[in-house]
């Protein structure tokens, strides 16, 4: 089965003009007033003299003449021309009312009689509008449900020509009014698309139904939204309309009231509560289908707070957001203070939406359509970090993000992004290998010297450390700035979410500079893992001894063959701390 495109859709009814192509063409009458005597277009040219005299006489509309031939040549009348015409057609098309009457009462069998179109004379009649016609087929048994090859009924054809009287007229001698017509429609949908309430009111008090799809889930609601047709629309949601329906392709009355800048259907809409977050199947939004097609106030999106590409940022719409940025979004647009004042970061560009989302590929398309990565408070690398999404990092710092940027809620004296990386080694070796300071994670005030006591069960210039140190021992994210002193490396982990992983922390770091010195907090905090045996037994191969005699350790890269992959159980950090002691006592007894 060939998937159904909704676009294509629209451009066949685009393009439905043949849709509408009437069977009978208008010609004028002699004086050229205003009766149109109404003329089949025949697909074959006919000389007079090949014509049938009874339709000869119908076209004259000469009864007598019609009446003599009818008593003389009884056979005359079930005689088809090429395109499957009878007399009855011909006269039912032309208006001749006495004509049909007289062909009926000879040949009744011809009143639902069908030409090559599938067309009886009661539809021939109807598109016509020729009502005493319409009255005198009905009257002589005429079915109203047969439709033509175009699956057009004659209550459709009633409805395309708003011919009120005919409707109430088919509708009262039984047409069904919820028949299936061209491509599902309904006689509604077609009333609706008239803009016609009359029509629409007669046949829902007949007992048309309401919200009736057609072959693409099209409901008349979505008909008079795509169209603005603001009468049917209000009647329609006076009756209780659907206003939340689905096309095939997801497509709402709203979605399509905005794709056609249709501002007072859209109004209408939202006040019997719409859903303006329902996205269709292609992710769009109404709000992304307005700005696509440029059918939106700028001053109107700016006052909605929050414009379509932070939407499509915020749900990780891609192909909503390459949409956007084609019709010529602003990928650096702002969000309103008033807006932004909700969330405790303060974000405001479309780029950290996108992180916040997890939407790595929209914002790799953010970025390559010019997003600044400096417009929000709490910087989209300390977001992307703290989430461990590897990939938006290494987009971020391939980009020129500060790999050194703090934290404005947690001031520290190292690279606020290591604080976020407890969980995440691969993330942090990506920030150090675009230039994170390692060595400023060694820097301690204290030195060798003892230090206060933990900050996770102290509490410091009247704050909580311990506040600031959630269960993954990860600051919160926000852009108030704190009052509390700037936190050091080993006081940041110290604390429960970092002791776990010390190890493997501070080896990878060790790999960035060159000799440092560890502080007595850092010894202790080793000394103390079971899994990272006491620093009274470490080799002197892997480290210097200083002219004040403190120990300096060498980068992993400087350090042999001996060394273990970082991450393997602290297999490297444990044989270095378990060399110091035992080679610098060597050492020791060599030199006495």
């Amino acid at each position: 089965m060939r998937k159904f495109s909704y676009s294509e859709y629209l451009s066949q009814l685009r393009n439905a003009g043949g849709k509408r192509n009437r069977e009978v063409s208008l010609v004028p009458t002699a004086d050229g007033g205003g009766h149109a005597d109404r003329r089949r277009s025949t697909t074959t040219s006919e000389r007079a003299e090949e014509v049938d005299p009874v339709v000869l006489a119908i076209r004259r509309g000469d009864v007598k003449a019609l009446s003599d031939l009818v008593l003389s040549v009884n056979r005359s009348l079930m005689r088809e021309s090429p395109d499957g015409w009878t007399p009855l057609h011909e006269a039912a098309c032309c208006g001749e009312t006495e004509a049909v009457n007289l062909i009926l009462k000879a040949c009744p069998a011809l009143v639902d009689k069908r030409t090559l179109q599938e067309q009886t004379a009661l539809l021939l009649a109807v598109s016509s509008e020729h009502l005493s016609c319409v009255l005198s087929l009905l009257e002589a048994g005429a079915d109203p449900d047969i439709c033509g090859k175009s699956k057009d009924t004659p209550l459709y054809k009633a409805c395309e020509r708003e011919n009120a009287e005919l409707v109430s007229l088919l509708v009262s001698s039984g047409a069904s009014v919820n028949q299936r017509c061209t491509q599902g429609w309904t006689a509604l949908h077609e009333a609706v698309s008239r803009d016609n309430t009359e029509l629409c009111d007669t046949l829902l008090r007949a007992g048309a139904a309401l919200n009736p799809p057609n072959t693409y889930s099209i409901t008349p609601l979505i008909v008079a939204s795509q169209q603005g047709r603001l009468n049917a629309l209000g009647y329609l949601l006076g009756k209780g309309a659907d206003v939340n329906m689905e096309t095939c392709d997801g497509v709402t009355a709203l979605h399509e009231a905005s794709k056609r800048g249709h501002e007072e259907v859209v109004a209408a809409l939202l006040k019997r509560n719409a859903d303006a977050n329902k996205p269709c199947n292609s992710g769009l939004l109404p709000l992304h289908v307005a700005a696509q097609y440029g059918h939106h106030d700028r001053a109107r999106v700016r006052s909605s707070c929050i414009s379509p590409l932070h939407l499509a940022a915020q749900y990780n719409r891609l192909p909503a957001a390459a949409v956007l940025l084609r019709t010529g979004a602003d990928v650096n647009a702002a969000l309103s203070p008033g807006r932004s004042a909700q969330y405790a970061d303060r974000r405001t560009s479309p780029l950290y939406f996108a992180v916040a989302s997890g939407g790595e590929d929209t914002a790799e398309l953010l970025v390559k359509a010019g997003a600044s990565l400096t417009l929000d408070p709490v910087s989209p690398l300390l977001l992307a970090t703290r989430q461990g999404c590897l990939g938006t990092v290494a987009l971020l710092l391939d980009n020129g993000a500060d790999p050194n940027v703090s934290i404005p809620s947690y001031p520290t004296s190292f690279p606020g992004v290591a604080a976020l990386c407890v969980d995440g080694l691969d993330v942090l070796k990506c920030l150090l290998d675009h230039g994170c300071n390692a060595r400023a994670c060694f820097s301690c005030t204290y030195g060798q010297a003892p230090h206060p006591a933990s900050p996770h069960t102290h509490s410091r210039s009247g704050e909580s450390r311990s506040a600031l140190h959630r269960c993954s021992g990860t600051p919160a994210l926000t852009c108030k700035v704190s009052s509390a002193d700037v936190t050091q490396f080993c006081e940041w982990l110290s604390a429960s979410g970092g002791r776990d992983r010390a190890g493997p922390i501070i080896d990878l770091l060790l790999e960035y500079v060159g000799s440092v010195q560890l502080c007595a907090r850092l010894t202790e905090l080793l000394d103390s893992r079971e899994d990272v045996p006491s620093p009274s037994a470490a080799p002197l191969q892997n480290q210097d001894i200083g002219a004040d005699g403190n120990t300096r350790f060498a980068p992993q890269h400087q350090r042999g063959g001996a060394a273990a992959a970082v991450g393997d159980d602290h297999v490297t950090l444990k044989h270095l701390l378990s060399d110091v002691v035992l080679k610098g006592a060597a050492a020791a007894e060599t030199h006495v």
